[in-house]
């Protein structure tokens, strides 16, 4: 196998390809990157048998052939390769690497031993890059990162029709964001459901948000159920978790008559600044009244803190009491300079109901978007 490639667009490709890959395996031949000649250059893949990365570059192939190297390694070494095209070559089990005066020698691993990657039906539709991205940012964040209830720990797409919905949970807040879809000629009445791990989701996110458009197929295959995400000549599949999603999407309220609209970014600050007196998982104490919301933080004997900012009340005097990480997350998702929190209300009179945080556009005017954040405040009392 012998070829010649430029510098920046190796180091993109195998950046990209051991993105996803985890930083420890038990398989040490799933820490490798497939390199392929193609009739147009190369195709570099990795695979860890829950996620696939595959992506097309061109290059000047003289001897074709496939090779299997140490994917973080190569990474490492393409990103600080010198100015100059880079040129492979093999040798009985050897990877020559030159570029410029740099020469490196590694050791080819066994391509006869790496798993087949996951074929990939035919797309279920297409997703606006940006639209996407903003939108797994502002749900995954809801997502549990405990591992024992593998089901919340990924986001779930719903598909219905022209929309794409994400929801995430961690039992104590909820997010959702609808954006468009198109089903192309497709037009099936199907409602299609895949439950994604949220981090890797995120990864997909950030690498597709400026694709202008990715194709997403959903498919099952030997009782493997896959999803997968094209954009710029790249591929993504991930395996999807199987269980049942809880139903939380009926948790949200149709309409809340009492809310407060605030601006976001004093709002953070505010709630940055309080909690500094906190101990951890400690909660901030907010009062809502016609004068504003006052932030209380009672961190111990040595530590108090307090302020008061500006904020439209409409309804009745509100306290709630919210965990300031998990409430910094879902201002923090909200692109719009103000920001509505609505209280909603339970049987129990002494017991208050989630707090729904929405943007607001203007002090009278919501949001455009449909994102959607519920944060539960009795769990979070102390």
């Amino acid at each position: 196998m012998k070829f010649q490639v430029n510098r920046d667009v190796f180091s993109e490709a195998v950046s990209f390809a051991v993105k996803l890959l985890p930083q420890r395996t038990t398989l040490p031949i799933l820490s490798g990157v497939l390199i392929e000649t193609t009739d147009s250059g190369l195709t570099l893949s990795s695979f860890d048998y829950e996620v696939s990365a595959q992506t097309e570059i061109a290059a000047e192939v003289e001897e074709p052939g496939k090779i299997l190297v140490s994917g973080r390694l190569l990474a490492d070494i393409a990103s600080r390769l010198p100015n100059a095209p880079v040129r492979f070559s093999t040798d009985e089990g050897r990877i020559s690497v030159t570029c410029g005066s740099a020469k490196f020698t590694l050791l080819s691993m066994p391509v006869e031993e790496y798993p087949t990657l996951p074929e990939v039906s035919a797309q279920s539709g297409l997703l606006p890059a940006e639209a996407f991205a903003t939108a797994v940012a502002q749900v995954a964040v809801a997502a549990s990162r405990d591992d024992v209830t593998p089901v919340i720990t990924g986001v779930q797409l719903e598909v219905s029709e022209s929309r794409l919905t994400m929801v995430a949970t961690d039992r104590y807040r909820v997010a959702v964001r609808a954006i468009d879809w198109d089903s192309g000629d497709a037009m099936s009445t199907e409602t299609l459901t895949a439950l994604v791990p949220a981090r890797t989701l995120q990864e997909i996110g950030k690498t597709f948000g400026h694709s202008g458009t990715i194709s997403v197929a959903i498919t099952n295959t030997d009782d493997r159920e896959l999803i997968a995400f094209r954009a710029d000549r790249k591929t993504v599949t991930s395996l999807l978790i199987k269980g049942n999603f809880p139903p939380v999407k009926r948790l949200f309220p149709e309409t809340v008559d009492n809310y407060a609209v605030i601006n976001t970014a004093e709002l953070i600050e505010a709630v940055r600044r309080v909690s500094l007196v906190l101990e951890r998982e400690a909660a901030l104490r907010f009062t809502f009244t016609i004068d504003g919301v006052t932030l209380e933080a009672i961190g111990s004997e040595q530590a108090q803190a307090s302020e008061s900012i500006d904020a439209h009340l409409s309804g009745v005097d509100t306290v709630v009491s919210l965990k300031p990480a998990f409430l910094l997350d879902g201002l923090g998702a909200v692109h719009s300079e103000f920001v509505r929190i609505s209280f909603t209300k339970t049987d129990n009179p002494n017991k208050p109901g989630p707090v729904l945080i929405t943007s607001q556009s203007s002090k009278d005017q919501p949001g455009a978007d449909n994102y959607k954040y519920l944060l539960q405040p009795n769990l979070l009392l102390r």
